[in-house]
């Protein structure tokens, strides 16, 4: 197997070094991608200690400074260890090891870990400029570490040399695409008028890729003496924090505005096209990103397909999206915008990372 991309962490004193092919592991709904990796040690500066391989899926809610005060604001939803060194976890050979086991010599041990479907996606809530410490979220760390006994208490705090971990992230695909797209009609009715405006707004499908254009249509028919004034598009996501607080978080990530009017009693019909950017939205403290390796390798968070049976308490964090169209309408004359009103329709969607198509360059990340 020709590898893509190496990741690799070293402790502190150089005597292990962590080595993963990858970071990404997809969600596949009935499976998740196995976490192959190999760590390379160097058995003469362990002093008869051992070295462990641990894979942990936590849950991260509040700052660390606040721990002080004895608040835990982290949970482990799942985690599992094996003894690397000396030899007690001899998993099947798969092509990922054979790739990794080059890099690192006769010295280095496979690993493997395969997690339990029922697990979140990684979420990352985008902090804010004064704030420190790790932010909140779901992550899941591998951790390779020297120690007496997997479960020594004395050892529950590892110095940085007798350490060396990484960051990775489980993420989901966007699903086949089905159907058609959601559609909304909205017939709103005004004081001192009787008859109404109606607003249809739709969509063309319900899944789009991270990045790629939305177009919505618009048929807007204004039967009022009144006029609409001009069109806005928003687009909101909302993160529900179900593992630790009831805590809901709805951050607007577009607002745009559309100079066209609809004179009273027209008829309007129009396609208009928008596009959420994370690049327009990096100062918004509580925006849920795809999980945080890099700054410059993260998006918005992907909205959450939920699997059939799988308690919500256990996904951490659950985040949709949705297109609010908005419609101004003004009487006109000198009390035009003191009674103005607004018509809206709603439309949810699903914003996710297409599937792959394998085309990528290969990279040596000595991180």
């Amino acid at each position: 197997m020709d590898l893509e991309r190496v990741f690799k962490k070293s402790s502190k004193n150089k005597t292990l070094t962590l080595f993963l092919g990858k970071r990404d592991y997809v969600d596949h709904v009935d499976n998740v991608d196995a976490v192959d990796g190999v760590v390379q040690v160097d058995p003469a500066a362990l002093s008869g200690k051992k070295v462990y391989i641990q894979l942990a899926c936590a849950f991260r809610y509040g700052s660390d400074d606040l721990d002080v005060i004895g608040l835990s604001f982290r949970k482990d939803i799942w985690f599992k260890k094996y003894q690397i060194y000396p030899p007690d976890h001899k998993p099947t050979q798969s092509p990922m090891h054979s790739a990794l086991m080059k890099k690192a010599g006769e010295q280095g041990h496979p690993f493997s870990f395969q997690m339990p479907t029922n697990l979140p996606c990684s979420v990352t809530l985008q902090p804010g400029p004064g704030d420190k410490g790790k932010p909140c979220g779901v992550d899941f760390e591998v951790k390779a570490y020297i120690a007496k006994a997997a479960n020594n208490p004395d050892e529950e705090t590892f110095s940085k040399k007798d350490k060396c971990r990484l960051i990775i992230r489980k993420i989901q695909f966007a699903p086949d695409p089905t159907g058609t797209g959601p559609k909304a009609d909205i017939c709103r009715n005004f004081m001192m008028s009787d008859k109404p405006v109606y607003l249809e707004a739709s969509l063309p499908k319900e899944i789009f890729y991270h990045g790629e254009p939305i177009p919505v249509k618009l048929k807007i028919r204004n039967e009022t003496s009144k006029m609409v004034k001009k069109i806005n598009i928003l687009v909101d996501q909302t993160a529900d924090v179900v593992l630790y607080s009831a805590d809901r978080y709805t951050k607007n990530v577009l607002n745009q505005e559309f100079p066209d009017s609809v004179e009273a009693s027209g008829i309007y019909e129009k396609t208009l096209t928008i596009c959420p950017m994370l690049a327009e939205n990096t100062e918004k403290r509580g925006l849920a990103l795809d999980g945080r390796i890099k700054d410059e390798d993260t998006n918005m968070a992907s909205t959450t397909v939920l699997r059939g049976g799988v308690e919500r308490d256990v996904l951490g964090i659950l985040v949709s999206y949705k297109i609010k169209v908005n419609l101004m309408v003004s009487s006109g004359g000198l009390l035009g915008g003191l009674t103005a009103s607004d018509v809206t329709a709603e439309l949810p969607f699903i914003l996710m990372h297409p599937k792959p198509n394998g085309n990528h360059e290969i990279v040596l990340d000595n991180l």
